[in-house]
């Protein structure tokens, strides 16, 4: 039996990836800090539960370092807070954003990769948001540009280990953290498809996972543009 650990499994695409997973006949560690998630989670065949703060290194060190060698790990655990004021600059939302997307991957990292078995693979969850600067994206943006970079670096370090390296970086999906976004998000997918579209490309050792194509390769477009003329194009939306 294959085994996998995921992080943000209470909720949205890390909760559909352990529940199809476990389905699929892994043995999932489902990774958390909502404990009547967990417990809805731990009744399902093949998924055991971990529940701990990944900004708190002693507990991430104490729940994930004594897992069984590993196949797969998909750090996906995260939040986003965007900044609405850039002359009233929040320094304590930014700390706190970069805390649970960046900081808290590092914990993670530091706990499993002795666990990692040679030809396994781990995932780090981005963002398309990384391919170009957004309006009030300055916290959310740099901590998925941050991932993006460390699992760009990881993937040659680790290749002499036999470990390869995936970065997830999806469009909008339909998660309670994407519900409480107040503005369009163009070719919003549901949950499951994102499971299944992960799930797919991890079979495939591909290292550059992004969906939907139409959406993500129209960013990754706008963000090769010369940046002045991306800005007079952001500028003009804001204005709208």
């Amino acid at each position: 039996m294959k085994r996998v650990v995921i992080t943000g499994a209470t909720s949205g695409i890390g909760k559909q990836l352990a529940k199809d997973y476990a389905k699929d006949g892994w043995q999932v560690f489902a990774c958390g800090r909502n404990a009547a998630a967990l417990a809805e989670l731990d009744q399902h065949p093949n998924i055991s539960v971990r529940q701990f703060d990944l900004t708190n290194a002693e507990q991430t060190q104490a729940q994930l370092a004594n897992l069984p060698e590993l196949d797969l790990a998909i750090l996906n655990a995260g939040t986003c807070e965007y900044i609405d004021d850039a002359r009233q600059f929040d320094g304590a939302l930014l700390a706190r954003v970069m805390t649970a997307n960046v900081i808290g991957v590092g914990y993670c990292l530091q706990a499993l990769l002795p666990q990692l078995a040679s030809g396994s693979r781990l995932a780090l969850m981005g963002s398309i948001a990384s391919s170009l600067p957004l309006p009030r994206a300055e916290a959310y943006g740099a901590s998925k540009a941050a991932i993006a970079y460390l699992a760009q670096t990881l993937a040659i370090d680790l290749a002499g280990s036999d470990i390869g390296v995936s970065l997830i970086t999806p469009g909008f999906v339909r998660t309670p953290l994407t519900d409480k976004n107040q503005f369009d998000m163009p070719m919003r997918i549901e949950v499951e498809d994102a499971s299944e579209r992960i799930r797919r490309d991890l079979a495939r050792g591909r290292c550059q996972i992004h969906f939907p194509k139409r959406f993500t390769l129209a960013l990754k477009l706008f963000g090769a543009l010369p940046q002045r003329l991306w800005h007079s194009i952001a500028l003009k939306g804001l204005k709208q």
